[in-house]
């Protein structure tokens, strides 16, 4: 069990539950007593981690969930409205990072990037949304990236969707935190050992990260959660915006 406050009577949305930080924060989450919904592509991890979470004697349902399709992800929260009644947290944290040098013109992977990282993020919200409103309350934590404040060779178009779900955040606060009780975090991770990292296209890029990373130590997918957990867990008064996770071990 945890250390930091409950969350119990809590409801918890993770998008991208299926591995790497999302399953991490959908078990830390559990863990401290959210009922955590999973939503993402592949439904037998879901279903695995919602075992694991049931057996460790959490709450946990499963919804497969496209964020690059609307109806989807509204399905999503009227999955968590039917079987909860509420909805307290949304964990925006569906991703991918086919990385590429502009030059290569790899514009259906900068397609994909647009739509599951930023769309996704608008889905998530407009999903949610309503209830939060109705509620008088809510906390919409988005999975940014470090290189959401600096663009790096061959993250480019990455980087520039990382940069519009740090402008959201801002945006959500200067809109929905104070007249609507609203809480919004953007946690910024530097490098985490995730599966992203297998699916980088160029193998140039890939490489150049293989290398530089070999011989240094990496964050881990529960660096992150921890993170979220502390920013969910804070009292209702305060909101932390921003967290910035590097590895010790990133220099830049």
């Amino acid at each position: 069990m945890t250390n930091h406050p409950s969350l119990d009577d809590k409801v918890a949305l993770v998008t991208g539950a299926s591995s790497g930080i999302g399953a991490a924060v959908a078990r830390a989450l559990a863990r401290a007593g959210a009922a955590v919904v999973l939503a993402a592509r592949r439904s037998e991890r879901l279903e695995e981690l919602a075992d694991e979470i049931t057996a460790d004697g959490g709450n946990a349902m499963v919804q497969v969930t496209d964020v690059t399709r609307r109806n989807e992800v509204e399905a999503l929260a009227q999955r968590a409205r039917d079987a909860h009644g509420r909805i307290d947290v949304l964990v925006n944290n569906a991703g991918v990072m086919p990385l590429s040098p502009l030059a290569s013109g790899r514009v259906e992977d900068w397609d994909r990037m647009v739509d599951v990282n930023i769309k996704g993020v608008l889905y998530g919200l407009a999903a949610v949304l309503p209830t939060m409103l109705e509620q008088g309350g809510g906390h919409i934590v988005n999975v940014g990236s470090l290189a959401g404040r600096r663009p790096f060779p061959g993250g480019t178009v990455y980087s520039a969707t990382k940069f519009a779900v740090r402008a959201l955040t801002a945006g959500i606060q200067l809109e929905l935190s104070a007249e609507h009780g609203i809480r919004v975090t953007d946690v910024q991770p530097g490098v985490v050992a995730t599966e992203l990292m297998d699916h980088i296209p160029d193998a140039t890029v890939q490489d150049r990260f293989a290398t530089t990373w070999a011989q240094r130590r990496t964050l881990q997918p529960m660096d992150i959660a921890n993170a979220v957990l502390f920013a969910v867990t804070a009292p209702d008064h305060v909101n932390v915006n921003e967290i910035l996770v590097r590895p010790t071990d990133q220099a830049t």
